[in-house]
């Protein structure tokens, strides 16, 4: 009853009191629910409207769901691309007062979608590889500040769209530990060897649907999580021995870092007996470089590889208003005032919803370099972004909220079937009039695979499900 919850919360909405504890969350009210797509899951998760914002409530164990609590918060301290807790509640009985499980209520991360909502009628190996990418970016990430996930998978993964890529982001950390002095190599090792594990049987679970390409190899790219990741860790942590009279490689490292979006806090120098080499090993601090540097020069807070297309067309409009002779501070103001501000205020409220600011504006940028290069020179700013805000923009799917608000209940996401659409959400270098992004109307959500067939469910594997 609610005279017995327990509310564990750093600070606490009201209106948590007000929604229906005393029953299992497989039997909320859809009056409630926010009409958002769950990715596979051991436990019953939903999406629920709270005030002016959707929040993520799961059922679990007491003891669990505090240990996911305290982890999801120790992470958003250290800065780390996870979800944020907002409160566990226990003492949960029903009307016949027997007892409910705890929850565990996270925000929901606006504009991310589970993996099985990022394609249409099937993921090609090239979206599947840019997951890939962005989960070994996530790992590495993790694996530095000291956090061992045990349960690494495209599943327990958030994904947003980040310019032509994606930014991962953890949504399950129950299994996790998190060690400051840092993670041995074999937890390391074990953790990206479950997350190739994870991968192939999810790739092939898609496979087994249809929904993955039949002549593609799951195992060939589910190797990708191991490749990329040693590629990523090599970079940022190992040893380098240069030439005494190549200097110039030490910022050539740091440079090489930046593109990839890490920092370097610090960069151990040392010489040979002989002198004739040094080798550098550099102390990555945090991620975030050029999400940083945009925040500081405008106060946009958006992803790496967004902030890094801004912070070119910054430089470019720089150049092209002749103020290379002033601070990038001013001309970034300027930029703000005169680029960055009209696109985004010219966005209706009906279409505010279909990408994130920072995405929008990124395809924008592409949709303006499309209209430049078809007209052989640059067009008016007005004209462009009315081109795109009336021809572009309403042919995109909504990703903050993905149906209506009436809508029945939250769904799991088995394979998700809408008409084609660019993966990467960006117009690309082609015809506008071809993009072929569609909206939710044009597609069936919830529509089936072929039956019985495989599902792969975390931590079971490959199981069949008769429907």
């Amino acid at each position: 009853m609610l005279h017995a919850l327990e509310i564990t919360a750093s600070t606490v909405d009201p209106a948590l009191l007000d929604l229906p504890w005393e029953l299992p969350l497989e039997d909320w009210p859809a009056d409630i629910l926010a009409a958002l797509p769950r990715g596979l899951s051991r436990h019953v998760v939903r999406f629920v409207h709270l005030s002016d914002r959707v929040i993520a409530v799961k059922e679990i164990g007491e003891t669990v769901a505090h240990k996911e609590y305290e982890l999801l918060r120790d992470l958003s301290r250290l800065q780390a691309p996870s979800v944020l807790p907002t409160a566990v509640i226990t003492g949960r009985t029903d009307a016949q007062n027997e007892e409910l499980p705890a929850v565990l209520v996270t925000e929901h991360l606006q504009f991310s979608l589970p993996y099985r909502a990022l394609f249409s009628k099937y993921m090609t190996e090239d979206t599947a590889t840019r997951l890939i990418d962005a989960l070994a970016v996530l790992l590495v990430r993790l694996h530095l500040l000291g956090f061992y996930w045990g349960d690494v998978s495209l599943s327990n993964t958030l994904f947003r769209r980040d310019a032509g890529s994606f930014s991962a982001y953890l949504v399950d950390a129950e299994t996790g530990e998190l060690h400051p002095e840092g993670l041995t190599e074999g937890q390391r090792t074990y953790d990206v060897d479950l997350a190739r594990i994870n991968i192939i049987g999810e790739l092939m679970d898609l496979q087994a649907g249809s929904y993955f390409p039949s002549e593609d190899d799951p195992i060939e790219v589910g190797d990708r999580i191991r490749t990329r990741y040693n590629e990523l860790w090599n970079e940022l942590t190992a040893e380098e021995s240069i030439s005494v009279d190549q200097r110039w490689k030490v910022q050539d490292r740091i440079e090489r870092l930046n593109r990839l979006g890490f920092n370097v806090g610090e960069l151990q120098i040392k010489s040979d007996r002989d002198g004739r080499h040094i080798v550098i090993q550099p102390k990555v601090v945090d991620a975030g470089h050029y999400h940083r540097r945009l925040m500081r020069l405008t106060g946009l807070d958006v992803e790496e590889q967004q902030a890094r297309r801004m912070l070119n067309d910054l430089k470019t409009y720089r150049a092209v208003t002749e103020q290379l002779d002033r601070p990038l501070e001013l001309v970034a103001h300027e930029w703000m005032r005169h680029v960055y501000e009209p696109v985004i205020s010219a966005i209706p409220p009906q279409l505010a919803a279909k990408l994130s600011p920072g995405q929008i504006f990124h395809e924008f940028l592409e949709h303006r370099w499309f209209r430049a290069q078809n007209a052989g020179h640059d067009l008016p700013l007005e004209d462009v972004i009315s081109s795109y805000v009336n021809s572009v923009l309403p042919m995109k799917r909504d990703e903050a909220v993905l149906l209506d608000s009436g809508a029945d209940t939250t769904f799991e996401m088995s394979a998700v079937h809408l008409e084609d659409e660019p993966i990467d959400g960006m117009l690309g270098h082609a015809d506008a009039s071809n993009d072929p992004e569609a909206s939710p109307d044009s597609g069936s959500w919830a529509q089936e695979a072929p039956q019985p067939r495989m599902r792969f469910v975390p931590g079971l594997g490959l199981l069949p499900v008769y429907e």
